[in-house]
């Protein structure tokens, strides 16, 4: 009996809540999360099944995210706005990306105790033991979903989703002010390599992999930076969740991955595993399609594909179109913080 199971995801939305250039105070068509909320409601309607990972770099990046520099009304005095949308989104996972720490440790952590949840990073510590397993971790390196499938005739079958996070461990040297004396990080695929078997020894029926890193070589470097490609050829992980590089993927124009081994940017695979990058400050929303299948053996991923749906799309003309509405709903709930936003930045 099959079963679909759809993979939303977001990337790098750098407090890009509104649709709004704050820079230059004027209305921005091509991104926003309230827009890509339009896209993830429409997606949620024609999907059975799905759930909703961002893969980091949320938290820092407009005006209305950094409100605490600038001397504004702090915006972590009671709960960040990026974290109140992606609450009111029911984002079932996320994981941290390099620009998330430029407010410091403490008002990270601050903001992160409000989100309703889960955070999973496995290559960011408070101490580093002998192995990925022995550290002392920041956040939770793993997390388990477990979720109820319906397929086409309303069957109901029991899924564990596994899920690992990581990020850059260029972070160590961006953000030293915030970082030094206070968290470490290893290597992506060190830890990947440690912590998948384990996600596997604890039941995960598939493996979703939440990496902030771009996709760079087929062969693993220490300490790689953008280390999707390799992350992917890794066993057990089932999905992709790429980013930090601001690029998307699937794209069949992007030339430059085709004299790279293992990426298929037209089919949107790496190592023959589904992938999605999407974008960046909500230009995209991306989907992964599984199709899955349970035996006696358990589960196992039958297809899957790739695929990007934009916010916005260029005219004829050279304009910049939107092509969905902000969401009522949540541009409601942080109009108070946009106005906020407004007055300051008018001062």
């Amino acid at each position: 009996c099959c079963y679909a199971l759809t993979l939303l995801a977001t990337s790098d939305l750098h407090a890009r809540i509104m649709p709004y250039d704050y820079a230059w105070d004027r209305p921005l068509p091509s991104v926003g999360l309230a827009r890509v909320a339009t896209l993830i409601r429409a997606a949620r309607a024609e999907a059975p099944n799905t759930l909703l990972f961002d893969n980091g770099d949320f938290l820092e990046g407009t005006c209305l995210g950094e409100r605490p520099r600038l001397g504004g009304r702090s915006a972590f005095a009671d709960q960040h706005p990026v974290i109140a949308a992606m609450n009111h989104l029911a984002y079932d996972a996320a994981t941290l990306g390099n620009h998330d720490f430029g407010f410091g440790v403490e008002r990270l952590e601050q903001a992160l105790s409000g989100a309703t949840f889960p955070f999973v990073c496995a290559n960011l510590v408070r101490e580093r033991g002998p192995d990925p397993l022995s550290d002392r971790p920041f956040l939770p390196p793993v997390a388990l979903l477990r979720r109820t499938l319906r397929n086409t005739t309303g069957t109901p079958a029991e899924i564990t989703i596994g899920l690992i996070g990581v990020l850059p461990p260029q972070v160590e040297i961006w953000e030293h002010r915030n970082l030094d004396g206070k968290l470490l990080t290893r290597d992506i695929l060190d830890a990947a390599a440690a912590w998948v078997p384990r996600l596997q020894a604890m039941g995960a029926d598939l493996i979703v992999a939440l990496c902030h890193s771009g996709i760079g070589g087929a062969l693993p470097v220490p300490r790689m930076e953008n280390a999707a490609l390799p992350l992917a050829a890794i066993p057990g992980i089932d999905a992709i969740i790429a980013g930090h590089s601001h690029r998307l993927f699937p794209d069949p124009a992007a030339h430059d991955y085709r004299a790279t081994p293992g990426v298929d940017a037209a089919r949107g695979t790496l190592a023959g595993k589904p992938a999605v990058m999407a974008g960046f400050w909500g230009s995209h929303l991306g989907l992964i399609d599984l199709a899955l299948a349970r035996d006696a053996a358990g589960w196992r991923v039958l297809s899957a594909e790739s695929h990007l749906r934009a916010t916005a799309e260029i005219r004829p003309d050279g304009r910049i179109r939107a092509k969905v509405t902000s969401d009522p709903a949540l541009t409601r709930l942080v109009r108070g913080a946009h106005k906020d936003t407004l007055r300051m930045i008018r001062t």
